[in-house]
């Protein structure tokens, strides 16, 4: 199953939302549904917003066609779903690749968009292999070059967050395929738990020796030595090499820096904004404050609680080992490819 596909006129997806307790798809057929659902998180990830931005570019298409919109309202409708995650520079990446072959006509939109899709699972496939290869040369003289390699990771990475394998948890996939994999220490990811329910949930599907740890653990779990390499995504990564990750990030950057342990940024080539020259310049998502001072619809904070919840960090360019895209290794701190 894929996380995100198109069926029939629709966009399908797997509901991120009802995980890990129910695996469900919802079908999409109009750019509000769509909007919605990344909205709250049903459909989420960079590649996987990229594929949604691409696909959104049809469906609006088509309600064009069934509502007799004109241009103006095609572009609105196309501003609104770029506008529903800020951070991620994939979502609108995606949008305007599948809205450069409007003017061919509708069926050369789904073709570029079908294209996004099927090329962000070979991206995937590359990542994963590549960052293996980078893994293993990292650590050679370490422990982990016969005992496996035991690797830290934040929010989701995997299947959910793109179409069908993952970014830093496809090396993580990779690493078990070929056997070097050790134990995976899974930050919760707070406050929506897209460690501990979807990561975890991925994890345990494919028989891979993992623990959940919470958000404010991760850092002693490097500092003990538990952890041979971290490993994370990207929402967005500046032409400088910061990088724009879910908060929680920043943390365990430095915990790595300290601890002298490599970390690493998986992420599609698509990722890279060349066009923001410093994490400073990207737009941090603030979500809504029920999210951190309620559980379940029941509040665990003081009637008068607000919250500040910063979707994103930025982790400084000099903090990471290196970026794995499906082409190349960059190593930030010298600013040329590896």
């Amino acid at each position: 199953m894929r996380t995100i596909d198109w069926r029939d006129g629709r966009v399908v997806i797997v509901d991120q939302t009802r995980l890990p307790a129910a695996l469900r798809t919802l079908e999409l057929t109009s750019v509000d549904e769509l909007v919605d659902a990344i909205a709250r998180l049903a459909v989420r990830g960079a590649p996987a917003l990229g594929a949604a931005g691409a696909l959104g570019v049809v469906l609006a298409v088509d309600q064009a066609e069934r509502e007799c919109w004109d241009d103006e309202r095609l572009v609105a409708q196309l501003a609104q779903l770029r506008a529903a995650r800020p951070t991620a520079v994939n979502l609108a990446w995606g949008i305007d690749r599948a809205a450069s072959r409007l003017t061919q006509g509708r069926e050369a939109v789904l073709k570029e968009a079908l294209a996004v899709l099927e090329e962000d699972v070979a991206a995937n496939r590359s990542i994963g292999a590549r960052g293996a290869d980078l893994l293993d040369e990292l650590l050679a003289k370490s422990s982990a070059a016969t005992q496996g390699i035991r690797v830290h990771t934040h929010c989701n990475t995997g299947s959910l967050a793109t179409v069908e394998w993952g970014t830093a948890l496809g090396v993580v996939r990779e690493l078990h395929r070929r056997r070097r994999l050790g134990r995976v220490y899974v930050d919760e990811t707070r406050p929506l738990l897209q460690g501990s329910r979807l990561t975890a949930w991925e994890l345990d599907r494919l028989g891979i020796d993992y623990r959940v740890v919470v958000d404010g653990a991760g850092p002693t779990v490097i500092a003990r030595g538990l952890v041979d390499a971290a490993v994370v995504g990207a929402d967005r990564i500046a032409a400088n090499g910061d990088v724009v990750n879910k908060v929680g990030t920043y943390p365990l950057a430095l915990a790595c820096a300290r601890a002298g342990v490599p970390f690493l940024v998986a992420a599609p080539e698509s990722t890279i904004d060349e066009a923001t020259p410093t994490g400073l310049g990207v737009e941090i998502e603030t979500r809504a404050d029920a999210e951190v001072i309620e559980w379940s619809g029941v509040r665990v904070a003081p009637a008068g609680a607000r919250a500040l919840n910063l979707a994103f960090d930025v982790t400084p360019a000099d903090l990471v080992t290196a970026i794995v895209t499906e082409g190349r290794v960059i190593r930030p701190e010298k600013l040329v490819d590896g």
